[in-house]
């Protein structure tokens, strides 16, 4: 990965990274400390600013992107006890056909190939949930799985994933 550098009169010091899709992440270090991150989707566009941070809030971020609070492994070079099968947290959005069904009736197992281990709603974890169990928005379904069963997981509950695709965690 290349990183540019480039003095910034009366500024600092600007630092930019070539991303995947010709993104490129745009660091702009000041004089005083205050630091600016801003994304350049292409290279005939403008920057958009994501965020300013002082000089303590970019060290407590760098130090997290580094690693130094969580490092993630390689999970295709980890042999976890649970073989292929993964953990993954999916939400059940307002838009989801599965709103207002219990799990019986979801027959989630039986469309996908994937195990509801539990079910957290607001602040309650509701662990093995039975057949019996209803769904509502907002839920979110900690399944298990393989890869290849979580797909379908994610277009039979529809709606919203999250904020994002599936969560491995």
């Amino acid at each position: 990965m290349t990183v540019y550098e480039t003095e910034v009169p009366g500024v600092g010091r600007k630092f930019e990274l070539d991303l995947e899709g010709g993104e490129r992440a745009v660091v702009v270090v000041h004089h005083d400390g205050k630091r600016e991150l801003f994304v350049r989707p292409s290279p005939d566009a403008d920057s958009e600013r994501l965020l300013t941070l002082s000089g303590r809030q970019a060290r407590r971020l760098g130090a997290i992107l580094e690693g130094a609070y969580f490092q993630p492994v390689d999970l295709d070079s980890v042999d976890v006890p649970l073989g292929e099968a993964i953990i993954e947290w999916v939400t059940v959005g307002e838009d989801s056909p599965l709103v207002g069904r219990t799990l019986g009736e979801a027959n989630v197992r039986g469309e996908t190939g994937v195990s509801i281990l539990a079910v957290q709603r607001d602040e309650e974890t509701h662990a093995n949930p039975d057949s019996a169990f209803e769904l509502r928005v907002g839920d979110i379904l900690v399944a298990l799985g393989t890869r290849e069963e979580h797909g379908p997981l994610a277009t039979l509950v529809g709606g919203e994933s999250g904020d994002r695709e599936p969560t491995e965690r």
